[in-house]
């Protein structure tokens, strides 16, 4: 039976409360009427297998007991095996009952195949308006019908009525390959049936989760305006608040386009994509803390920087993106239990000040 229920103030509040004293001054915070973890868990990388399944499992289980109330995944992460890996935690803490549905933010996407291109041929082209015009890439699927074919796959996947924010997974996949008003009908379309779908309660906002869009110049391939993006949520909506809430992008030490390069325009003004999201009034997701543990050790001023006392290197790149002004959690994928406890024992450790890390550079 699929959990009732969804991440709402007073739980996520209680939630926070539970774990104030063991966790770092501003570990929690609030945004869009909930309270947040500083850094959630990812659930992207790993082995198409039940070792790994196992081990996700554990993980999500255990930052969940631990002082992290934000999870994140996707359709297509392990094939969906990601998702219910998820789902499987969420099921046995839920069954144990010192978690509750309401405390936990429960975050996934749809657009790219979880299962190839002959997959969504055989499943999707031909049925209802699906066309295989509507592929992009090979891999990526933006179409109503089948957003919400995925949708109500990650409902069953996770175990769970209600995902608190569905993204759009990627959009710039189709940005530049197809024409610009063919992009933003599908991207409204998108939208629309994602407006549907919270006032079905099968969502409660959604948002855009990207990696290049936001972060690069606005004459790259890829390239999406926050406000343009914001604004057609906006006009789906019509006279009523629109539910585009969130955007996800990365940060970290290697990538830290969003947090100092000026790529937005807002208003005729240059601005940062997390300064323009903020400004937007969308709550801002970073993904790829640690580069996937790709960022190699860090020099010696950047390491007194971020924290010498902490454990390692990976420790203080995920303090670096949660401390980052703007962030409302930093993304981290987990599964080895030496890596939660890690991050578990970041959470107990207050973030650095908002200024030290634009000091970083010179700002």
């Amino acid at each position: 039976m699929a959990a009732s229920g969804y991440a709402t103030n007073e739980g996520t509040a209680r939630y926070a409360a539970r774990h104030g004293e063991a966790c770092g001054d501003g570990h929690f915070r609030r945004g869009q009427n909930l309270s947040w973890s500083s850094i959630g868990i990812g659930t992207y990388l790993g082995a198409g297998n039940d070792a790994t399944d196992a081990l996700v499992a554990d993980a999500v289980e255990a930052v969940v007991e631990g002082g992290m109330n934000v999870i994140d995944c996707a359709a297509n992460y392990r094939r969906e095996r990601g998702e219910k890996s998820v789902g499987s935690a969420l099921d046995r803490v839920l069954t144990k009952g010192d978690v509750r549905r309401d405390e936990l933010i429960v975050c996934s996407k749809g657009g790219f195949l979880p299962h190839g291109g002959d997959w969504f041929e055989k499943e999707f082209v031909g049925t209802g308006e699906i066309t295989a015009d509507d592929l992009v890439g090979g891999s990526h699927c933006m179409h109503p019908d089948y957003l919400e074919a995925q949708l109500e796959q990650s409902l069953a996947n996770l175990g769970v009525e209600t995902i608190d924010v569905h993204y759009v997974h990627n959009p710039e996949s189709q940005a530049g390959k197809v024409p610009g008003a063919i992009f933003k009908e599908r991207l409204q379309a998108a939208f629309r049936m994602l407006e549907g779908a919270v006032q079905a309660g099968k969502i409660r906002a959604y948002g855009a989760a990207t990696w290049n869009a936001f972060r690069v110049e606005g004459n790259q391939a890829g390239a999406m305006s926050l406000t343009a993006t914001k604004n057609a949520a906006q006009q789906v909506a019509g006279d009523l608040p629109d539910h585009m809430k969130f955007v996800q992008l990365p940060l970290n030490l290697a990538m830290t386009e969003a947090l100092i390069k000026p790529v937005q325009d807002l208003g005729g003004k240059g601005l940062t994509p997390i300064r323009a999201a903020t400004n937007l009034g969308l709550r801002v997701m970073a993904s790829g803390s640690i580069r996937q543990a790709k960022l190699g050790e860090l020099p010696a001023h950047v390491k007194l920087a971020l924290g010498e006392d902490l454990a390692s290197d990976a420790q203080r790149a995920l303090q670096f993106t949660r401390s980052a002004p703007g962030v409302g959690t930093a993304l981290v994928g987990l599964k080895q239990p030496n890596h939660v406890e890690q991050a578990l024992a970041l959470c107990r450790t207050a973030p650095i000040a908002p200024s030290k890390i634009l000091a970083m550079f010179g700002k």
